[in-house]
C-alpha cells in the first residue's frame, strides 16, 4: 500500500470536522432481544477536511496536495486536533503517558499504543504515526535517552531498545502522533463564486490500515 510520510497541512485540518466510527451489527431476536457483534477489532476515524478552508488560497493548497497523492492512490499523516497526543489536550506528553508493554527480558522492540478507558473494557489503539522529536520513552520510573538508549521508527511507531530491558520491568511512552488517511473522494469540487458566497467543498478523508 503506497503511502507518503507528509502530512495535510495543519492548518488546514484545524477546524475540520470527524472522529471515529465503529461497525456494529445487531440483530433483532423474535423475543425482543437482541445479539450485537463486531466485524472491526480497531475503530477507524473519518474526517472532512472542506470545512477548514477558508480562502481561495487555502483551496490552491489542497488541490496541490490532493495531486501529489495522486487522489486516493497514496495515504498521508492527518493531525486530529481533537486527539494527537498520548495525555489530554491541555497537557504536554511526558514518559509515564501509557504504558506499552511488560518486558520479557529478551525482547527489544515494543509498538507505541494509546489506551482509552480502563480495565478489561478499555480500547488499545495502535500508535503507528509518531511525531519526530515528541517520543518519550520510560522503564520504569526511568526515562531513556533517544539515540542512546532506544530509536523510534516514525514510519511504524516501533521503539526499539539498545539492550533488552529486564523481564518484569513496565515499558511507558509519551508522544504526540497522526492518523494515517487517505483522501476518500475522487475528486476535488469546487466553484470560486459559492466559495466567496460562504459555501465550501466536501473533503472526505478516512484512516487507513498500513
Amino acid at each position: 500500500m503506497g503511502f507518503h510520510e507528509v502530512r495535510f497541512p495543519a492548518n488546514l485540518s484545524f477546524g475540520s470536522s470527524g472522529g471515529p466510527e465503529r461497525r456494529t451489527e445487531v440483530v433483532q431476536l423474535t423475543n425482543g432481544f437482541e445479539e450485537r457483534n463486531t466485524p472491526w477489532a480497531q475503530s477507524r476515524r473519518r474526517y472532512d477536511a472542506g470545512l477548514s478552508l477558508r480562502s481561495l488560497d487555502d483551496i490552491a493548497v489542497l488541490i496541490a496536495f490532493f495531486e501529489a497523492r495522486r487522489g486516493q492512490m497514496f495515504g498521508f499523516r492527518w493531525k486530529d486536533w481533537a486527539d494527537y497526543k498520548s495525555c489530554l489536550p491541555s497537557a504536554s506528553p511526558g514518559f509515564r503517558d501509557q504504558e506499552i508493554a511488560i518486558a520479557d527480558g529478551v525482547k527489544r522492540d515494543f509498538s507505541l499504543s494509546k489506551r482509552y478507558g480502563e480495565g478489561a473494557q478499555g480500547y488499545l489503539r495502535p500508535i503507528t504515526k509518531p511525531v519526530e522529536g515528541s517520543v518519550l520513552v520510560g522503564i520504569s520510573t526511568d526515562e531513556q535517552v533517544l539515540g542512546v538508549d532506544f530509536d523510534i521508527d516514525l514510519a511504524t511507531g516501533v521503539v526499539t531498545f539498545a539492550e533488552a530491558p529486564d523481564a518484569g520491568e513496565v515499558i511507558t511512552a509519551g508522544f504526540e502522533f497522526d492518523v494515517p488517511v487517505r483522501f476518500d473522494t475522487e475528486m476535488i469540487q469546487t466553484s470560486v463564486a459559492s466559495f466567496q458566497a460562504g459555501e465550501v467543498p466536501v473533503v472526505p478523508v478516512v484512516e487507513i490500515r498500513l
